[in-house]
């Protein structure tokens, strides 16, 4: 799962270029510095610490389902969010395997996953003869209608065992897919970008009978000027 590089691309980058310290006094044993392992991806995990890298691996070495339950979990990811081009869907974005992740890392979700697995592929063969993986879409469709809601007058944890897996498996197909890569850039979520501001238009100005100082203008709102530092004079007044 590499779900925070983006944040920590951002967040690193913004400290590294306002203090100059961290990515010229951190180091690797091979010399790399912790910006490179960044940009080019070279430390999937990186920023962990040694005791969740620990866990990571751990966990990545454990099998919670098998191959038909992973290819189950697949069919229904992408019945809950359809893919969409160009980006594709949660396939694309890793989805069955973080549900895997965090069947493991929480094992309390464990039973509720493995047993609504369970229930799918028994009622796809009671109602369509056909396990849910090998159903048609409107047949997923339909037995998904019926697992999809829940009285919220009734506490989740009190519902049926197939409604609280629906619910579980949607939160983590929609959060898997939003907080991937081909999520992010569906969303096309740009992150802190340069950006050019040229003040109010000028059809809101007028529409509110306000104006700007010319002089201020030229000051203020130069975007070739956008990289000179400002001067003032001792008196406080700009200069630049």
């Amino acid at each position: 799962m590499d779900r925070r590089k983006s944040l920590q691309t951002l967040i690193l980058g913004g400290a590294a270029a306002g203090t100059g310290l961290v990515f010229n006094s951190c180091k690797t044993e091979n010399a790399d510095t912790i910006d490179e392992a960044i940009i080019t991806g070279s430390d999937k995990y990186f920023g962990r610490t040694p005791e969740e890298l620990e866990r990571i691996e751990k966990l990545n070495a454990e099998q919670l389902f098998n191959e038909h339950e992973m290819e189950t979990i697949a069919s229904l990811a992408v019945v809950i969010l359809p893919p969409k081009e160009p980006h594709g869907g949660p396939i694309e974005a890793g989805v069955p395997d973080l549900v895997e992740f965090m069947g493991k890392d929480i094992p309390e979700m464990a039973p509720t996953l493995l047993g609504g697995l369970m229930w799918l592929d028994h009622k796809s063969n009671t109602e369509f003869g056909t396990e849910f993986k090998s159903a048609t879409l409107e047949q997923k469709k339909q037995i998904c209608d019926e697992i999809c809601w829940h009285d919220v007058e009734i506490p989740l944890e009190k519902q049926p065992l197939e409604i609280q897996f629906f619910y579980m498996m949607r939160g983590l197909t929609v959060t898997g897919y939003y907080t991937s890569e081909v999520g992010i850039a569906e969303l096309g979520y740009k992150g802190n970008s340069p950006n050019v501001w040229d003040g109010v238009p000028q059809d809101v100005l007028d529409q509110h009978g306000v104006a700007y100082d010319p002089a201020w203008i030229a000051k203020c709102v130069d975007q070739s000027q956008r990289n000179v530092i400002a001067e003032w004079d001792e008196n406080g007044n700009l200069l630049t």
